[in-house]
């Protein structure tokens, strides 16, 4: 089997583990009417995932870094597994979130893994877009999950959901162990050498950009659904629509986003899709009561957003090869922090300013990524220099 083939099946695991997060939003509503709690109660169930997932995710990796990659796989598709099996079979809301972190833990070390794979089996000068195409996986299940797990809901009940999940990660398992090759883990990193990491001001630097990137992301997508009902005047029997382009156009700039950096460099690819989300969003709050500008825009905006994804994956893998796995990881936390944090603060400015001041703000973050990426090469540079000097003298 070529590795070209195995990269995509990276990447329907990727999609596999991200549609048991994301698919639970869909069912929201059903699980709070049969587990007798408030739709309230039953969205902590999104906070406390990515939660387990943001804060465990590096402590695993790291414990774990020495471990073979394939191993390590199949060891998170187990706890991925008996996750989905415990949601399927035990009663109550307490137990279900029990079951929910258990799920959350075997995410976060599959999509690290499924990374880290992929970056070690691509071709010299294709890690970019191999690793793009895993980030193509999970991203689809942002499009797929939430219909997915209505229809399936609505046919065969919530709890079928969790048990087909489960079928489908012990196949996931069979088809990993056939297909991976196996691939040496790195040398394992304790805990507090792991943290060290952020002593080291270009991982700083690094990190960052992920937290300004997806957190003004996060600021207007949050409050996309009543923005464009109340500030852009579109009709709601379109949204439905306009969130499915929206979520293709995010795959087809997951996978530019790989092509650009094997093509034009990392740098390049994400100081441009940075700034294209800049722009999509200020023109988003100029743009009102036009279907057509608006849909065309939210392409934009969309196909930016994600395009800087796959990059800055590869980008924090080459910060420090030797840990990259562990440094993937704690971007996966980032990511999840990202999105919380941009979440809260946009509640903030939608309740104190207005409903369309998330656009400037959330244009506002992305531009603070953007300086922090210069800051990153310029780190880089001065780096090379003082090298360079040494060993000249």
């Amino acid at each position: 089997m070529s590795n070209t083939l195995k990269i995509y099946i990276l990447a329907l695991i990727g999609f596999l583990v991200g549609t048991s997060e994301f698919i639970i939003t869909g069912i929201l509503d059903t699980i709070a009417d049969s587990l007798g709690i408030t739709v309230a109660a039953a969205g902590q169930l999104i906070t406390i995932f990515s939660l387990v997932y943001a804060i465990f995710t590096p402590i695993l990796m790291g414990l774990t870094s020495s471990i073979d990659r394939r191993k390590l796989m199949i060891f998170s598709l187990g706890l991925f597994v008996i996750g989905n099996i415990l949601a399927f079979v035990l009663p109550g809301y307490g137990l279900f979130v029990v079951t929910r972190v258990i799920i959350a833990l075997g995410t976060g070390m599959a999509v690290v893994t499924a990374f880290t794979i992929a970056a070690k089996i691509a071709p010299e000068g294709k890690q970019g877009s191999a690793m793009a195409t895993v980030m193509m996986g999970f991203s689809s299940s942002l499009i797929v999950g939430v219909p997915l797990g209505r229809i399936i809901s609505s046919l065969l009940g919530w709890k079928a959901v969790f048990g087909l999940l489960a079928l489908l990660g012990i196949l996931a398992m069979i088809i990993i162990r056939a297909t991976i090759p196996l691939i040496k883990g790195e040398k394992s990193v304790p805990l507090v050498k792991q943290l060290a990491l952020f002593k080291k001001r270009k991982v700083t630097i690094g990190l960052a950009i992920t937290f300004f990137w997806l957190g003004g992301y996060s600021i207007a997508y949050t409050y996309l659904s009543p923005y464009l009902l109340n500030v852009s005047g579109i009709q709601e029997k379109l949204l439905t629509g306009i969130f499915l382009i929206f979520g293709i156009a995010s795959l087809f700039g997951s996978k530019f986003g790989g092509f650009s950096t094997d093509r034009w460099g990392v740098k390049k690819t994400l100081i441009g899709g940075m700034l294209l989300h800049i722009i999509a969003l200020v023109l988003l709050s100029l743009v009102t009561n036009s279907y057509v500008s608006v849909l065309i825009i939210l392409i934009l905006w969309s196909f930016a957003a994600w395009s800087t994804a796959p990059t800055q994956q590869y980008n924090l893998a080459t910060i420090e090869p030797e840990s990259s796995g562990v440094l993937l990881g704690l971007n996966q936390s980032i990511t999840q922090l990202a999105m919380a944090a941009g979440a809260g603060v946009g509640g903030v400015f939608v309740e104190k300013v207005s409903l369309s001041s998330v656009t400037w703000i959330g244009a506002l973050g992305v531009a603070i990524a953007i300086v922090t990426t210069l800051a990153l090469y310029r780190a880089k540079s001065s780096k090379m220099s003082v090298e360079y000097k040494k060993s000249a003298s």
